[in-house]
């Protein structure tokens, strides 16, 4: 089947917010088994937005449009949709009680305003999906041969209301099974994988295998179809094994939800290990993200921001000599701040980064993106030089990615007999 999305929203046009749930509904829907073939955004004109809703509806099964659910006379959504398909809007007193309620429970004491009973009316027939996280509730219009789903913009009201309500709907459309695995990749580049995977992906019939990098990641999406889900997975698990053959030890996760500082939080907490981070340029980024795991503070025991040279010096010892003569990007310096950085927490592990973000104080021998991270285990060090490209936040992410790589890299290599990037 295919599905087509709709971005509704003029501040998506003016690049005044990322369009973050296309990203995510594509993604979902091509683990489901659907074959998506456009993708619009459209502002709030009542026009062309009702073109654009016409257009998909004749050309692809399934439209889900995300946005223009709100109160506001530039929320016109629902009133397309009803326009496109012929029908006439109606109050659900079920909305209206969701919204009642919705306001009661925050204690939000203000009046209720006539346009927020705006959002009770819909489509003559929808199905009505109850979004707990907001007033404008998802819905369903089913228009002879072709499904709207309508969907609230802001990603975290779409995403729960997807997962929980939209994901089991349109399996019920699927005339076969499916089953996806997915396969997580850290430490190899996304040409080095197509390259030790090329012969697979120019040979995919079912399944068909989807690489596609993330920020210092590759994953690797493996659908099937067959009759039903079982025979599904038996049709993806031989395409697994041998990309795990052929990868190996550089597939730091095969579930979905698994992050990459997530796993590093378990190898610490495998083998009793604490941690240090120190951090230049990125600023506290990388203890932020290992931050974002449940259950952190078990191994995160300390994180120094040492952007300066005087906070170097004072907060985890590194020597004026060292930084007079080398500099606060070198080897030299990332290495003292990871010994230090150990001693000083009285960590087991720790690990640091110093670097050039840009966009200025780049110099020929000392470009932009120039970035060296240290990693001290037990007393073991190691120092490892990076080059990256793109703007300053783009460095950053990048530093911070590969910083958590080569954390999982040492934590292998010193207590589980090593680090294969292919087997």
């Amino acid at each position: 089947m295919i599905v087509e999305l709709i971005s509704v929203g003029t501040e998506i046009l003016m690049g005044n917010i990322v369009n973050t749930n296309s990203a995510y509904l594509a993604e979902q829907c091509a683990g489901l088994g659907f074959s998506l073939y456009y993708m619009t955004t459209v502002g709030d004109n009542e026009e062309r937005l009702l073109q654009t809703i016409k257009t998909a509806k004749e050309r692809s099964d399934i439209v889900i449009l995300s946005g223009g659910l709100g109160p506001t006379m530039d929320d016109m959504t629902k009133e397309m949709v009803a326009k496109a398909c012929g029908l006439e809007l109606v109050e659900d007193e079920d909305c209206k009680q969701h919204i009642k309620e919705y306001f009661e429970k925050r204690k939000l004491h203000h009046e209720i305003t006539e346009n927020n009973w705006k959002q009770a009316q819909i489509p003559e027939g929808a199905i009505v999906l109850d979004n707990p996280n907001g007033t404008a509730n998802g819905i369903i219009v089913q228009a002879q041969q072709c499904h709207l789903i309508l969907l609230p913009g802001p990603p975290n009201e779409l995403k729960p209301l997807f997962e929980q309500a939209v994901i089991p709907y349109l399996k019920t459309l699927q005339d076969a099974s499916f089953y996806t695995a997915m396969i997580k990749i850290s430490g190899i580049g996304e040409s080095y994988v197509e390259d030790k995977l090329s012969d697979l992906i120019q040979g995919q019939t079912n399944p068909t295998i989807a690489p596609y990098a993330k920020e210092g990641e590759v994953h690797i999406r493996v659908t099937a179809k067959g009759a039903n889900e079982q025979e599904a997975k038996q049709l993806v698990s031989p395409t697994v094994d041998e990309i795990r053959n052929r990868i190996g030890d550089a597939i730091f996760t095969e579930e979905e939800a698994v992050t990459l500082e997530q796993q590093v939080i378990a190898l610490l907490e495998k083998h009793g290990l604490t941690l240090c981070t120190v951090e230049s340029c990125t600023g506290g980024l990388l203890s932020g993200r290992l931050v974002n795991v449940v259950g952190a503070s078990t191994v995160l025991k300390q994180g120094f921001v040492t952007y300066s040279n005087e906070a170097k010096q004072k907060l985890v010892n590194v020597k004026a000599e060292t930084l007079q003569q080398y500099g606060a990007v070198s080897h030299q310096t990332a290495k003292e701040m990871a010994v230090e950085g150990s001693r000083v927490s009285n960590c087991d592990v720790a690990i640091s980064i110093t670097g050039i973000a840009g966009p200025d104080g780049g110099s020929k021998e000392k470009p932009v993106g120039l970035v060296y991270i240290g990693c001290c285990i037990n007393d073991h060090v190691w120092t490892k030089e990076f080059r990256f490209t793109g703007n300053r936040s783009k460095i950053r992410e990048s530093s911070v990615a590969n910083a958590l790589t080569l954390l999982r890299y040492h934590i292998l290599e010193q207590y589980e007999g090593g680090f294969q990037a292919d087997k």
